[in-house]
């Protein structure tokens, strides 16, 4: 027996042992070992981190070579999965921790419609990247261990229909073997006209079979994550699973690498917190409360690739179809690349107090001036008195406020909020200057930061970290 015959009779005899035999896997088969409450969460957050960075991409409209290749960085990072000639590496235990990650999450994400959604897309991705870089062996493999439900043409439909067949096959070893399935598992084939369509049979090019695999891998998923909706009821009793899934499904375990940033919102005035706000709240704003907070943002930093992610996490009550048709257009038309192309400044505070009146359901405008006095005052020691505000200054800031003196108001609430760091009252924002744009606030606030932590910057940049806006 020749020496590359033994290796390959090896291969085959290890790989045949493993518990997980096949690379891929449509994850139809939970696992079914005892998993450690650490084991439990690790497994998940890792797989997170991938598919985090997959729905970055999508959000960044980066081509598919692109996310693909950077898919394959994070998978080698987190959740690696060598090849089945890999002999010598641990390929069992890298496969069940790979399978065990993907039920976690699904206990994460299946909670809500939105969250089911976002999975889906973000594990087809992952699946469809691992399947292309597959061997040909290994597809094979996967294929004959799964029911796909498709059947193979017999010879009177190749006969009957060759001249079509060969237009979508031309090769003639390949149309000896054309398996068929029903056209609605294959609607972005047909859609392509990649397909033969017979009396809703659709005649599949060995080329293009990788199609149904993904379709199937979708729909399982899809169905999989319904039932378990249904079943994560029973779940309630288990106090240690529940505050690690509500974790997982908001994604705040990926917070890592922002140690250095500061929540931009704390360098905010309060316009700009209303809104940020408001839109955590119900993850929408109206179109003046989007202009006056997305320009506002603009101009801190924020460049169009982050803005769009931004924007697209805020409203997540919005599939990705409605997100581009409604609102796209408009954050790319603020940012000068569409329409006119005009670079649209922010807006000062004189604009916001005297264009674009708010109405009763409407976030913008100018809170010292649009809000009542009650709410005000409520609203104030909400968002300010972590930072020092207090019930004895409200007096002061609501005399102002009663005399119009609006900016004034605004810069008495900067004065008393940066007081840890020798603001002092009439200081305004520097050299007694008073408030005339939010822009200016947070610019100001950002300075004092820096400056209080002994370092130094000459522009603000700004970057989304989990759908919240960070500086940096």
């Amino acid at each position: 027996m020749q020496k590359g015959s033994r290796k390959l009779d090896v291969e085959v005899e290890t790989h045949s042992r493993l518990r997980y035999p096949h690379r891929l896997s449509l994850y139809d088969r939970p696992p079914t070992e005892d998993i450690t409450i650490e084991e439990f969460e690790t497994c998940a957050i890792n797989r997170l981190h991938v598919l985090a960075e997959i729905e970055s991409c999508y959000a960044r409209n980066r081509p598919f070579d692109e996310l693909r290749e950077i898919t394959n960085l994070q998978c080698e990072k987190h959740v690696p999965l060598d090849h089945n000639s890999a002999i010598t590496k641990d390929r069992d235990s890298q496969r069940r921790k790979d399978i065990t990650g993907h039920f976690v999450l699904r206990l994460a994400f299946c909670q809500t419609e939105e969250l089911r959604r976002r999975f889906v897309k973000a594990e087809t991705t992952l699946f469809r990247v691992r399947y292309l870089n597959a061997t040909i062996s290994e597809r094979k493999g996967f294929h004959e261990s799964k029911d796909f439900d498709w059947i193979q043409a017999n010879d009177d439909i190749k006969a009957t229909h060759e001249l079509q067949l060969k237009a979508v096959v031309p090769d003639a070893d390949e149309r000896n073997s054309i398996p068929q399935v029903r056209w609605t598992r294959v609607p972005d084939l047909v859609e392509k006209r990649r397909v033969f369509l017979k009396d809703g049979w659709a005649y599949v090019p060995s080329r293009e079979q990788s199609s149904i695999v993904f379709q199937e891998f979708q729909t399982r998923l899809e169905q999989a994550l319904e039932m378990t909706a249904k079943a994560l009821p029973r779940m309630d009793e288990d106090t240690r699973l529940e505050p690690i899934l509500a974790n997982l499904s908001q994604g705040s375990l990926l917070d890592e690498g922002t140690a250095e940033g500061v929540r931009a919102e704390m360098h905010f005035p309060m316009c700009m917190r209303n809104l940020h706000e408001n839109l955590k709240r119900t993850h929408h704003l109206k179109h003046f409360g989007r202009l006056q907070y997305g320009l506002f943002l603009k101009v801190l930093g924020l460049p169009i690739e982050e803005a769009l992610i931004f924007w697209r996490k805020s409203f997540s009550g919005h599939t990705d179809d409605q997100f581009i048709k409604r609102y796209k257009y408009n954050i790319r038309h603020s940012y000068g690349l569409e329409g006119r192309r005009a670079n649209y400044p922010a807006k000062s505070c004189q604009q916001i107090l005297m264009n674009d009146q708010p109405g009763p359901t409407d976030s913008h405008g100018c809170p010292y001036r649009h809000f009542s006095h009650d709410n005000l005052q409520m609203a104030l020691l909400s968002m300010y008195s972590s930072q020092g505000l207090t019930e004895a200054d409200l007096p002061e800031i609501m005399h102002t406020v009663r005399t119009e003196a609006y900016h004034v108001a605004c810069t008495r609430v900067y004065e008393i909020t940066h007081a840890t760091q020798n603001v002092r009252k009439g200081n305004g924002i520097g050299s007694g200057e008073t408030v005339t744009h939010p822009n200016q606030y947070a610019e100001a606030s950002r300075a004092l930061e820096c400056a209080s932590t002994s370092t130094t910057t000459n522009s603000i940049k700004m970057e989304v970290d989990g759908g919240d806006i960070v500086m940096l």
